[in-house]
């Protein structure tokens, strides 16, 4: 098993949206309940025209996971510090993959000037997020989260 992470590539669109689409709709159970509305407004920019978009972008920064030669991890974050993606493949799940793209992410961050890393978490992504030092930033809301760098 050999993980590689590394900055996305417009070519990566097919295994990079597939993989984001069977995370949601396969590992987010818990957060979509398996409702055709709830997964279609997820869904909807999880695309090949989306991929190009983020690809092109000057003030993001995507990565990919790459487990023995195949994408099966995206991770997106926003050059202000915002983690907006960290799916794995459900092949893939409990590999290190989500790990690796967060380090990937948060060195981005660091190269940005940053010091900090906020993200707003699913229910499945909760318990990783905290195991990896991100806290809840209000009472209010558990799923907001951050942490310092």
């Amino acid at each position: 098993m050999n993980i590689t992470v590394r900055k996305a590539r417009v070519e990566d669109a097919p295994e990079a949206v597939e993989t984001l689409r069977r995370s949601i709709i396969e590992l987010c159970i818990a957060d979509h309940g398996n409702s055709s509305e709830a997964l279609k407004g997820w869904l909807a920019n999880k695309t090949e025209p989306q991929w190009r978009d983020w690809s092109a972008r000057p003030d993001v920064s995507v990565f990919v996971a790459e487990l023995d030669g195949a994408v099966r991890g995206v991770g997106l974050i926003a050059h202000t510090g915002e983690i907006r993606l960290n799916y794995v493949h459900p092949q893939a799940r409990l590999r290190g993959i989500s790990r690796a793209l967060l380090s990937a992410m948060e060195d981005e961050a660091r190269r940005q000037g940053l010091s900090r890393c906020v993200l707003e978490s699913t229910q499945t992504a909760l318990r990783f997020y905290r195991a990896n030092g991100y806290r809840p930033q209000s009472d209010e809301n558990e799923f907001l989260l951050a942490r310092d760098l």
